[in-house]
């Protein structure tokens, strides 16, 4: 007997949806931007980090506004992030040794939020999602790297004028770097101390592929 002659409607995997598949598209596009970053195709590494950058900021927007939000989706996003601002933080400061600074607080910056979330999972307790302070400081990460290599690459600008424009990109940027940590350090604190059930997660429960009617 059919499916559709027992009255069941067909399930579908809950967890493929849009705004997940943006965040793989993001993870995938990395080795591209690397490549042609280091082998000199610049215009094609500022094209690859530019739909990155567009797909990072789409997602949200679209899983709320289609209610596509999903645990799975909740740890791909930050994920996806922290691969590409990594990649892109290393190829560029080899090319650019004065954002090593910036590097250094990412790098340190990430780690720490990795170790916090790895915490929380360990005492049973969901990572926040990503929070508009994160798509923010994403956001002018994004920029500062595109200006920066626009600067140099295309436009030519006096050096002068280049390091001025950097060094206040990258101190902006950097800034709010250290507010978004501490807003996430907020966060963490809360979740850790919360006794409500909507903190707690059963991680096999959560990461597996669940099914939901069309």
């Amino acid at each position: 007997m059919s499916l559709e002659k027992s009255g069941e409607k067909k399930l579908r995997n809950k967890n493929l949806t849009v705004p997940n598949a943006m965040s793989v598209f993001r993870i995938l596009v990395i080795p591209f931007f690397a490549y042609f970053f280091l082998t000199d195709h610049l215009a094609a590494a500022v094209v690859a980090l530019l739909l990155s950058g567009l797909s990072d900021a789409l997602d949200g927007l679209v899983a709320r506004r289609f209610n596509q939000i999903t645990e799975l989706g909740k740890m791909l996003d930050p994920l996806a992030d922290k691969l590409t601002q990594g990649a892109v933080a290393v190829c560029i400061a080899i090319r650019y040794p004065s954002i090593c600074p910036l590097l250094f607080l990412l790098v340190t910056k990430e780690l720490v939020m990795l170790c916090g979330a790895c915490f929380l999972l360990h005492r049973g307790k969901k990572p926040c999602a990503a929070k508009w302070y994160g798509k923010v400081s994403t956001t002018l990460f994004y920029v500062s790297m595109v200006l920066i290599v626009v600067m140099d690459g295309f436009m030519q600008v006096p050096t002068e004028i280049f390091n001025l424009v950097s060094n206040i990109a990258l101190i902006v940027t950097a800034a709010f770097m250290l507010y978004t940590f501490v807003r996430y350090f907020g966060v963490f604190r809360e979740i850790l101390r919360s006794k409500d059930g909507q903190y707690d997660l059963n991680l096999p429960e959560e990461i597996r592929a669940k099914k939901q009617k069309p």
